[in-house]
């Protein structure tokens, strides 16, 4: 909860954090039997074949998954965005030529991504929501705890209506 905190501040003041993106470019040549396997005249959208993927694994640290790449006649694009920075990568199917390019732009970027489950896949977004369903539980929880207790505490109900209408008035008032 303090890291979504945190990420809720720093999202909220992106503008005055600055931000210092590092872009790499790498590249490689694909051998004839690999190449070969590209060289199938399809147009369209498809992942990348097995033996392919794998290379750009072992040679460049590329985990290409399923995502789906632009085919076309002269050459093949993936899109490879993630938390904190992004990516592409194209392989000419004529000559084998791949090129790799990613920026990273800083841990704060990266923690502001996770905080929206942006470019982080099916098993964070399903975290985010187990986390979400796990807040809103515990603060109904809380709700239930104050009002076994309140009879004890004259201000309880006072507090927890502010703490309601401070962002409704707020909301009202300044946000246009």
């Amino acid at each position: 909860m303090i890291l979504f905190a945190v990420t809720g501040i720093t999202l909220n003041h992106a503008a005055d954090i600055e931000a210092r993106a590092v872009t790499v470019e790498t590249g490689m040549v694909l051998e004839n039997d690999t190449l070969q396997t590209l060289q199938t005249g399809f147009e369209g959208e498809a992942p990348l074949p097995e033996a392919v993927a794998a290379r750009l694994h072992d040679e460049l640290g590329v985990r290409t998954g399923n995502r789906q790449a632009e085919w076309s006649d002269v050459d093949i694009y993936l899109s490879l965005p993630r938390p904190g920075g992004d990516g592409w990568l194209s392989i000419d199917v004529e000559t084998g030529e791949v090129l790799l390019e990613q920026t990273h732009r800083g841990w704060i970027a990266f923690l502001n991504d996770l905080h929206k489950g942006r470019n982080t896949g099916t098993a964070w977004s399903w975290f985010i929501d187990i986390f979400a369903v796990a807040c809103i539980v515990f603060c109904l929880t809380g709700l239930l705890l104050l009002q076994f207790h309140a009879r004890g505490r004259p201000s309880t109900w006072p507090v927890v209506s502010l703490g309601l209408a401070a962002p409704l008035i707020l909301i009202l008032l300044f946000v246009h």
